[in-house]
């Protein structure tokens, strides 16, 4: 989406995640998008918890694939371009408890068929739950019947 403004990347993110069953069921809503950066905020409810009673790992990890895939998809000229995570390494600095959680996912390096991007997580009060970086496959759209590329 390289090239349009910040308010339509904007409404796309915010379309997108506020149209997945998935991203509801977490809890997930979009905060701001901008090319090449989202930040994302879940309410992480007991329901999230895992048996210490901490937000499950796996929660975590959600909310920095998914920042990461949609700052590189804000980034992208190609609106019918695919993306797809092709490598997510998580580090866990602190336990998350359940409250208020914000992942901002930025861009590194954008390719023509892989995207670099990284991801923070924080509780509300600006501790650093996790830190993520994320591999990404780009597929651009092509002629019926064509392979993805």
């Amino acid at each position: 989406m390289a090239g349009h403004d910040d308010a339509s990347i904007e409404r796309d993110i915010r379309e997108r995640v506020e149209a997945s069953p998935f991203h509801a069921s977490l809890g997930i809503s979009v905060e701001s998008a901008i090319e090449g950066s989202v930040t994302l905020r879940c309410e992480a409810t007991p329901a999230l918890a895992n048996l210490h009673g901490t937000v499950h790992g796996g929660v975590i990890a959600t909310l920095a694939d998914t920042a990461a895939g949609l700052a590189v998809r804000s980034t992208m000229s190609d609106p019918g371009g695919a993306h797809a995570s092709v490598h997510l390494d998580v580090q866990y600095l602190a336990p998350a408890t359940t409250g208020t959680l914000r992942t901002t996912g930025r861009v590194v390096k954008l390719g023509g068929r892989l995207a670099f991007a990284e991801a923070t997580v924080v509780d509300d009060a600006g501790e650093v739950l996790a830190r993520a970086q994320v591999t990404v496959a780009l597929a651009r759209p092509t002629a019926p019947g064509d392979r993805p590329q």
